[in-house]
């Protein structure tokens, strides 16, 4: 069949009249269908060809540009309009960013905005906002100001009535919360938890007793530390989705309770940022301590100096856990000792 279709159509392919006439046609509905099209879109939506052309169009103030966190075809068409036109683009990690602005052709001058020189370059910044400048901040990955630097210039531009514009795109945690399988009817965003191990545990504290989803940022180096402690903390039994690579080759979400994801990542060592997002709290699992927690709980006692009974009945009578399951997991921690 495939070779019968050749046969009829390569003698009109081939005729230098008929080719001419196809192209005229072409052309001439090519030209008629690209006027009704862009008849449709108003100045400010027509593609850029120019930098010249798309700058005149953009206001001058501060642009919040997302970018790609993973795959570079996650980009916005005005993204890259914003981008070509600014005036200057404040970045991260003007290394990385390099990457993504070679890869689309854009030759916009780039200065480094990180945590570490934000309140350095900040003066600077706005004498040229102040001077009519196009300025856009992007970060490494996702959105600006979110985990990331942006939210002390954004601030000082708003007290400053200097025009704050966000061009949204990629995030992180929206990408990762739509295809988690959890509710996403309530959230809370945390991000990255403190370094000091007691403001951590007491931020974990928080959100454990939250109904709704709890979304957090962990570095690969510390998603062990992570686990261990939310399991001792929500529970072991507490739903929960790793996403990790999120939109690249290697692209995973995990899905268990905490417990497992404990053993699971136990000796593994991964790479790339962590999306981990932990199930909010119900009713079946209000005040309903971990086994790590009731362990945690009669070591404390028993090694304090209290008889085996004694500390099950304690331990029983300060959590919602039943007495034969806190004196059946004493027995297998610490034998049938005297007193008991």
């Amino acid at each position: 069949m495939a070779a019968q279709s050749f046969k009829t159509l390569s003698p009109f392919l081939l005729s230098p009249i008929r080719s001419k006439k196809l192209c005229s046609f072409v052309s001439s509905k090519v030209s008629v269908r690209l006027s009704h099209a862009t008849s449709n879109f108003s100045s400010d939506e027509l593609p850029c060809t120019s930098a010249s052309t798309s700058k005149s169009e953009l206001k001058p103030g501060l642009y919040l540009v997302s970018t790609p966190i993973g795959n570079l075809e996650d980009i916005t068409l005005r993204a890259l309009r914003v981008l070509k036109s600014a005036d200057v683009i404040l970045s991260e990690d003007t290394r990385h960013s390099s990457k993504l602005l070679h890869h689309y052709n854009i030759k916009t001058p780039l200065v480094s905005y990180h945590k570490f020189n934000e309140r350095e370059r900040e003066a600077s910044i706005l004498k040229r906002l102040h001077e009519g400048e196009i300025v856009a901040l992007i970060s490494d990955a996702g959105t600006p100001g979110i985990s990331d630097p942006g939210t002390l210039l954004v601030k000082k531009c708003a007290s400053e009535n200097i025009v704050v514009t966000p061009v949204p795109g990629p995030s992180a945690l929206v990408t990762a919360l739509s295809a988690s399988g959890l509710s996403t009817n309530e959230f809370t965003f945390v991000g990255f938890l403190p370094k000091r191990t007691s403001l951590r545990r007491e931020r974990l504290q928080v959100s454990s007793k939250e109904a709704a989803t709890q979304i957090f940022y962990v570095p690969p180096h510390g998603i062990h530390e992570f686990l261990k402690e939310a399991s001792t903390i929500f529970g072991d039994s507490r739903s929960c989705v790793i996403a990790r690579e999120i939109t690249k080759i290697h692209e995973e979400f995990w899905r268990g309770t905490l417990g497992e994801a404990n053993k699971h990542f136990a000796g593994l060592q991964l790479k790339g940022e962590i999306t981990l997002l932990i199930e909010g709290k119900t009713d079946l699992d209000e005040d309903t301590p971990s086994e790590a927690h009731l362990e945690q709980e009669l070591t404390k006692l028993i090694s304090g100096g209290h008889c085996l009974s004694s500390a099950v009945k304690l331990v029983s009578e300060a959590t919602s856990a039943k007495k034969k399951d806190v004196y059946a997991l004493a027995l297998r921690l610490f034998g049938n000792r005297s007193g008991s």
